[in-house]
């Protein structure tokens, strides 16, 4: 189509360009000439067609934009920390007596349970020091009966006046010496015992055991104790971590507790869940074991410890772990998509569509991340209509098409996993 402003010179252009292609119908005969002419006769009935003819400027359509009112629903605030997985329990396998290792017990990294035998030290030494206190014990109880009849038959002579007082009183003390020295006889049992009893070292609880640290025939517990190896407990596991004086406030005021540290039945019942890295979310679920009594004045936080069920020993200790607490909960919170807030000087302002298809800007007030939603604070009602798809063209004070959804619950799951919003198409 040709410009309205230029259609008389376009025109004339045309009527001279007839003129030479009817100059050049004379060079041509038969078929030729009359081909050239029907072409000819349309294309000038179509540029004279066009010559009357003027073009206005036509404005394009509103664009299309997708818009969501926002999300109200109860959602659960969190604390998101970092922390360390540690043993249940960790303890450092010794031989508390000196003595050549004899045996080796178990397999390296092998799972035991409490009393399994592990290391072997030879226990002649031992077995014979056991018998020859046992040996001194009898001797020493046969002297102390001896003593005990002599006091017996002096306290009946000292009765008639057949030998002095004082004989009796020798005699008296005669078997208190022997009781006593009847009584270290059985401590040495004891103690001989007990030295028996480390040739054989067990393990203390159900755990696994570390690779072993001295090999058989090695003299070891020579110059104190000797560690031969190391059993850790791995079911259940802890996790330590730290937390902000203003998170310790926020969950007592959420739970209404006097103090974090005080309540033992309270600590419990604050669940904690965590992941590793490469997972999705916090699967592993545990909940709060210990607090500090007291904050570090230092670093204003507060040392913290959760315990967590480790059947599988899918957790190692060690670990770095992704930590979230609960620190309160909002009964009618308000959500929109997250992608759907902008930022510029004046703060973070959502797009709306008003009944009149105008496009508006509010400012409002984030708060926590809830999935693929983010709550609104303050600064947005529940009935707006909020650009979450196509606001790269949607301008404050410009018409648009919207075309109204819902935004999926699901995609308001606590979680900092990525979640696809799938969205319903909602009555207009």
């Amino acid at each position: 189509m040709l410009p309205a402003d230029g259609s008389q010179h376009s025109c004339r252009s045309v009527i001279i360009l007839m003129s030479g292609w009817r100059h050049g119908l004379y060079a041509l005969t038969g078929k030729s000439r009359c081909l050239r002419l029907a072409v000819l006769a349309q294309v000038a009935a179509l540029a004279l067609a066009a010559c009357g003819s003027k073009n206005a400027y036509v404005p394009p359509p509103p664009p299309k934009v997708t818009v969501a009112q926002p999300v109200q629903k109860p959602v659960t605030l969190y604390a998101y920390l970092t922390g360390n997985t540690a043993p249940f329990n960790s303890v450092s396998l010794v031989a508390r007596v000196p003595g050549f290792l004899e045996s080796i017990d178990y397999k390296d990294g092998a799972a035991v349970t409490k009393g399994t035998l592990l290391f072997g030290i030879e226990r002649d030494v031992y077995q014979a020091q056991l018998d020859q206190v046992k040996a001194q014990l009898a001797r020493d109880q046969a002297i102390l009966k001896e003593a005990q009849v002599d006091f017996a038959r002096y306290q009946d002579l000292a009765k008639t006046n057949a030998i002095p007082k004082q004989q009796e009183q020798d005699q008296q003390y005669t078997v208190e010496q022997d009781a006593g020295t009847v009584a270290v006889d059985k401590a040495n049992i004891e103690n001989a015992t007990i030295n028996l009893g480390f040739t054989r070292v067990l393990a203390p609880f159900d755990g696994v055991v570390t690779n072993h640290q001295a090999d058989i025939g090695s003299f070891v517990g020579a110059s104190g104790a000797t560690t031969l190896a190391t059993i850790v407990q791995t079911d259940p596991l802890y996790v330590y971590f730290t937390m902000s004086e203003p998170q310790i406030l926020a969950i007592r005021r959420a739970e209404k507790a006097p103090a974090v540290s005080s309540d033992l039945n309270f600590i419990s019942s604050i669940s904690v869940d965590i992941g590793l890295q490469g997972e999705e979310g916090y699967p592993h679920g545990g909940h709060l074991d210990y607090a500090s009594p007291q904050v570090d004045a230092l670093t204003g936080t507060l040392a913290l410890r959760a315990v967590f069920e480790n059947k599988d020993h899918a957790l190692l200790p060690g670990l770095f772990v992704r930590v979230r607490v609960p620190i309160g909960h909002e009964d009618r919170a308000l959500l929109t998509q997250n992608e759907a807030i902008g930022t510029s000087q004046e703060g973070s302002y959502v797009l709306v569509v008003g009944a009149d298809n105008v496009v508006q800007r509010k400012i409002v007030k984030t708060g926590q991340r809830q999935g693929e939603l983010r709550i609104i604070e303050s600064g947005l009602d529940p009935g707006d209509w909020v650009v979450t798809e196509g606001v790269q063209r949607a301008f404050p004070g410009t018409k648009v098409e919207p075309q109204r959804s819902v935004l999926a619950s699901d995609a308001a799951h606590p979680s900092d996993a990525a979640e696809t919003s799938v969205r319903k198409p909602a009555p207009k």
